[in-house]
């Protein structure tokens, strides 16, 4: 079928949209067939759609027999109804002619406006060519979306009897009835509004009585089982803390019985002054003339006498400690390569110095060795033997010649205790032969003296004390020096000799200081450069040597902490606290509400006195506060 859309007449256009049909033009009379003559052939299945604006732009139309005159428009329209099939005769040759049947499609609902224009004189409106295409159909989705049932109301009514219907019989002439099961009902007391809902609100009170009293019961008992866990925490932390004061108490004893270590002689020497000032005082306050003399003089050769039992224990003390510091060495040297891979893990390595340094190491602690059986110590000196055998040197056949002898004298018998001091001299010259970089390469490295005498020159500094040259570790820096002064060994001695200090309360307290800071990752450095005598002058002379808070005086419970967390440590941004005060500090968000003023006003007072004394030192300047800085300038 075609569908022809014909748009060239004001009128024509308005009947093609007001009814949605085609009119077609020269319809002769008593027929219902149109002619039209197209200047192209157009098949059945086409659709051919005119929107000129002219009549004769679009098509020719012969035998156009419409006279408009005689009928008014309105007439026109109202009077004519289209019929819904028409028939068209198109010519499709010049000489040929063809009927087509079309089928005139009507609209079932009103189209909504979706643009045009609208005509001043006749006030008929035209629509774009939008408005004219059938609308798009929704996509079913297989589920209905309205339906009647959501729609509609039913109503419904139903008549309801009981399942049992009963009766009531009552006694009359002639009837009896009996009232044994009868039940005698009395009406109650009629309750209103008001005293329902008193009622109501008497016995919710009593429902928040026995809530609250079962509430308050569970407050308490959780009360007393934080109280219970508070005292037995209370009892476990002194338990605690009496044990490790026994526990430092009993390494004391041991450290002061047996001293091993430098900071046990420190402390020997400290308790030797300590109680050699306390004689003094009894002496001075209860004696006089020749007595006080010749009690100072008894002093005197007692203090000469643990003096040199001090030099006993120090001296048997270094022994033991040499062997340890030896053996150190060794296994240092005989440590294979170690690195670290990309994914955490670590790789070892032994390469040909480090296995001759593990042997030589093995070597050394079997010669070392003592109470072992003859014969084994003859295979361990053979061993020897042909170790440094590989090596022709005068060092190397003095020990060859010590060998022999030593098995020459076992092989007669020879005590043993006749035997140490040419094991002691085997053992030192074999010693001597390890730390040889040319016979045990890996050694090299280590050694604190290089073997390329050019070295030496470079970082050695002269100690005007025991007029040694020495390295520059061997040299104690003072923040606050400008000039090297005496090495290590010079001032233990003077210690030793006069003042009889202990530092190791004091370094033990630096070395927590390092540590809490090296946690917080914040790249300080200041703590770093104090040294052990600024720290000791800071807790003596600022600090008092005691608590900021409790006043407690043992060193060996105090530590340094930050004053405010947020900012680096320094000597004015800090506090010397206990151990347990210290954490609760550190948990601290807001100092200005936790402490009074006055008391902040002492800590102030303190960091003032700090930064005086370290904005001497040349090191410290670069870390003072700008305003610090200037004022210190001016």
């Amino acid at each position: 079928m075609l569908l022809f859309q014909v748009a060239g007449h004001h009128f024509l256009g308005r009947a093609l949209y007001q009814s949605q049909m085609v009119y077609l033009i020269s319809k002769p009379k008593r027929s219902n067939v149109w002619s039209f003559k197209l200047r192209s052939i157009i098949e059945d299945n086409k659709t051919l759609m005119w929107s000129v604006a002219t009549f004769h732009e679009a098509i020719q139309c012969e035998n156009l027999h419409l006279d408009l005159g005689h009928f008014p428009r309105k007439a026109v329209q109202q009077d004519y109804r289209m019929p819904d099939v028409i028939t068209v005769r198109v010519q499709t040759d010049p000489d040929t002619f063809q009927d087509v049947a079309v089928k005139i499609e009507r609209p079932t609902f009103r189209k909504p406006f979706l643009g045009g224009f609208k005509s001043r004189i006749t006030g008929v409106e035209f629509h774009n060519a939008g408005s004219q295409t059938i609308p798009r159909k929704r996509p079913e989705k297989g589920t209905t979306l309205f339906c009647r049932e959501t729609q509609t109301v039913f109503q419904k009514n139903k008549r309801q009897q009981t399942a049992n219907p009963t009766s009531t019989q009552m006694t009359k002439v002639g009837l009896y009835v009996s009232s044994v099961t009868d039940k005698l009902i009395t009406p109650g007391k009629y309750l209103t509004a008001e005293e329902y809902h008193k009622r109501r609100l008497e016995a919710v009170i009593v429902l928040q009585k026995y809530f609250r009293r079962w509430h308050a019961r569970n407050l308490v008992q959780k009360l007393k089982e934080e109280k219970r866990l508070r005292l037995a925490w209370e009892a476990q932390e002194e338990l605690r803390k009496k044990k490790e004061k026994e526990d430092k108490v009993r390494r004391e004893r041991e450290r002061r019985l047996n001293p091993k270590t430098k900071e046990d002689f420190e402390l020997l020497y400290h308790a030797l002054e300590s109680w050699r000032q306390e004689e003094i005082e009894r002496i001075n306050a209860t004696l006089t003339g020749a007595e006080r003399k010749a009690a100072l003089c008894g002093l005197l050769e007692e203090e000469a006498q643990l003096i040199a039992s001090i030099g006993r224990h120090k001296l048997n003390a270094d022994e033991e400690n040499q062997h340890k510091a030896v053996l150190h060495f060794l296994s240092k040297c005989a440590q294979p390569k170690r690195w670290k891979a990309y994914d955490g893990k670590t790789t070892e390595m032994d390469t040909l110095y480090t296995l001759r340094a593990r042997e030589l190491l093995e070597i050394y602690r079997s010669v070392s060795m003592n109470d072992i059986p003859q014969d084994e110590r003859v295979d361990v000196l053979l061993t020897l033997r042909r170790t440094v055998e590989e090596h022709a040197c005068e060092l190397t056949k003095e020990i060859v010649e010590l060998i022999d002898r030593e098995v020459d004298l076992m092989s007669r018998e020879v005590k043993e205790c006749n035997l140490e001091g040419l094991r002691k001299r085997i053992c030192t010259l074999f010693l001597q032969y390890i730390k040889t970089p040319k016979f045990n390469p890996e050694v090299a490295k280590i050694l604190k003296v290089p073997p390329d005498p050019l070295k030496c020159y470079k970082n050695v500094n002269f100690c005007r004390s025991c007029e040694n040259y020495l390295p520059s570790t061997e040299f104690p820096v003072p923040a606050n020096s400008r000039t090297i002064g005496r090495c290590h060994l010079c001032c233990k001695l003077d210690n030793e000799a006069r003042q009889r200090e202990s530092f190791l309360k004091y370094r033990l307290i630096l070395e927590n200081l390092r540590k809490s800071e090296a946690d917080y990752h914040d790249d300080t450095k200041i703590v770093f450069l104090v040294q052990l005598q600024d720290l000791q002058y800071m807790i003596e002379n600022i600090w008092g040597c005691q608590s900021a808070l409790s006043a407690c005086s043992d060193l060996c419970d105090l530590v340094m902490v930050r004053w405010d967390k947020q900012q680096e440590w320094s000597p004015w941004n800090t506090i010397l606290l206990t151990k347990d005060e210290a954490d609760a500090h550190i948990k601290l968000c807001n100092l200005q509400e936790a402490y009074e003023a006055a008391f902040i006003h002492r800590i102030k007072q303190k960091h003032i006195r700090a930064k005086k004394y370290f904005a001497q030192i040349p090191a410290m300047t670069s870390f003072l506060p700008r305003s610090n800085k200037q004022a210190n300038a001016s």
